[in-house]
């Protein structure tokens, strides 16, 4: 390259660093006004958890530390199927759990294939703040469990036996669209000094294959934190935002100027295209960006969430691909 092209080039480089804005700034702009502290989480066990997070956020209180109460609730829950105690068990009759939970430094812990502990979630942080560990699987997330204090409890309730067994008369595994049978909660909350965390927690799909792990206790698939931009969780057949890591992908799109829900809505749009079977699954993601505006996307109706904020609790249904 001789000197007047070089200069040339150098030129336009500068002009363009100079000129173009960074994408953080481009969702800083994007951004409308919202509220904090907020509180967002999935299906109806979302409401519980939600009450239980805002008194720690109302009272000044982490983001992360809010999560995790949130979680529980539905965790301890033995009418919640699809989560914790209760939760319905894997085909040979076993419950197995999966959570991940992130906070705002971007620091996450998660647990997966965990038997015999009732609040995984907890697990899951003491995994982040104890362990140069993000993730610990099976026996040595249950050792390590006990480790901490915490039991080893039977988790499969009379009802959950009894779905069970009658499963077993047929033994035909098919999720079943809008049946709560492979449904996780994820809770992004917004604390009062601006700081984002997330927690996801799940029994996985219902009677499952042993060992089989789903997108909850994966970072960047069922839940995702970024401090500078927004959070992301997800629910539905894992197996789908495991192949397209689609909690990143929706905090990627609000760094890139998307609000929530036309984040959530891309993400769920890049799924139909590229996943051609994709309309046997409930698939849903939920969103919140730093400015505490919320939003969801799902491919098939039915999908809602819960919100608490200074306004009060309320209940929202998603916008979904097929209406």
């Amino acid at each position: 390259m001789n000197k007047r092209k070089f200069l040339r080039y150098s030129f336009l480089s500068t002009v363009t660093a100079l000129t173009a804005p960074s994408v953080t700034a481009m969702a800083k702009r994007h951004a409308k006004k919202g509220k904090k502290p907020v509180v967002i989480s999935t299906w109806n066990h979302g409401g519980p958890a939600n009450e239980a997070a805002w008194p720690i956020l109302a009272d000044g209180g982490r983001a992360l530390d809010a999560v995790e109460a949130g979680a529980r609730v539905p965790e301890a829950d033995p009418q919640v199927t699809s989560v914790g105690y209760g939760g319905f068990p894997d085909r040979d009759g076993v419950v197995t759990l999966d959570a991940c939970i992130m906070d705002e430094k971007q620091n996450c812990g998660s647990v997966a294939f965990l038997q015999g502990i009732k609040h995984p979630i907890s697990v899951a942080r003491k995994v982040m703040e104890e362990t140069p560990h993000v993730m610990l699987v099976g026996e040595g997330a249950q050792r390590f469990a006990v480790e901490q204090g915490f039991e080893i409890e039977n988790l499969l309730t009379p009802r959950a036996e009894a779905a069970w067994r009658e499963w077993k008369q047929e033994s035909y595994y098919q999720p079943v669209i809008n049946i709560e049978n492979h449904d996780t909660i994820g809770i992004l909350a917004l604390d009062q000094d601006g700081h984002l965390s997330g927690a996801c927690t799940t029994s996985g799909a219902a009677f499952k294959m042993h060992g089989r792990v789903g997108d909850s206790p994966i970072i960047g698939a069922g839940l995702y934190v970024d401090n500078e931009v927004g959070a992301a969780t997800a629910t539905g057949m894992g197996e789908l935002m495991i192949k397209t890591v689609g909690c990143h992908q929706v905090v990627e799109l609000m760094r890139h100027g998307y609000t929530p829900e036309e984040a959530c809505r891309e993400a769920i749009e890049r799924i139909a295209r590229k996943l051609g079977d994709y309309k046997q699954f409930q698939v849903g993601f939920l969103a919140l960006d730093k400015a505490g505006n919320y939003g969801a996307h799902c491919i098939h109706p039915g999908f809602h969430y819960a919100v608490r904020d200074v306004l009060g609790a309320q209940r929202i249904s998603s916008k979904s691909k097929l209406e």
